[in-house]
């Protein structure tokens, strides 16, 4: 058995998920996991699923010929397990005034820090008064070991005064 971890996107319509579905258990497929939506129009997701190693390439011929209907997927082998170092989970929530570089900013001082997004997921919001635009973000963060979680917030924390933006930063147990 292989993982394959495939990306697609198309044109939103009812089906988009059930045509790869379909092709994933014609090739004796089992779908693990996914993660999907709808944006500007279009539906994108990813999706881990693990297949029998000579459907591999039937199922990538299958997936294919899915492109003239205006569904586009990418299928990419997935890595060999290597041995995780050592970190903790930490979440992150950002809100502030949309304004150009909040992505950029905020993920250029934890990659400085060695810190890895596991999952992020973002989008702009009318605040309910104003109707002023709202950023707002809620990210899984894996913290290298070696970094102390007060040195995170105090990162974090003077980031958040220069873009204007409030950052939040909890441990993995609720309310650290």
């Amino acid at each position: 058995m292989i993982s394959l971890v495939m990306t697609f996107v198309g044109d939103d319509r009812p089906g988009l998920v059930n045509a790869i579905s379909e092709k994933v258990v014609e090739f004796d497929g089992t779908w693990l996991e996914s993660r999907s939506v709808r944006l500007a129009g279009k539906f994108a997701g990813v999706v881990l699923v693990r297949v029998p190693d000579k459907n591999l390439i039937p199922l990538e011929s299958a997936l294919a010929k899915l492109a003239p209907s205006g569904l586009r997927v990418s299928v990419e082998r997935g890595g060999a397990a290597e041995a995780e170092k050592p970190s903790r989970p930490v979440a992150l929530e950002i809100v502030g005034k949309e304004r150009l570089g909040i992505v950029r900013d905020v993920t250029q001082t934890l990659t400085r820090l060695g810190v890895n997004i596991e999952e992020f997921a973002s989008g702009v919001e009318a605040e309910p008064f104003t109707g002023a635009e709202m950023f707002r973000a809620h990210a899984r963060l894996s913290v290298p070991d070696g970094l102390k979680l007060d040195d995170l917030r105090k990162a974090l924390e003077k980031l958040a005064g220069e873009i204007m933006v409030d950052l939040a930063v909890g441990g993995s147990e609720p309310g650290t």
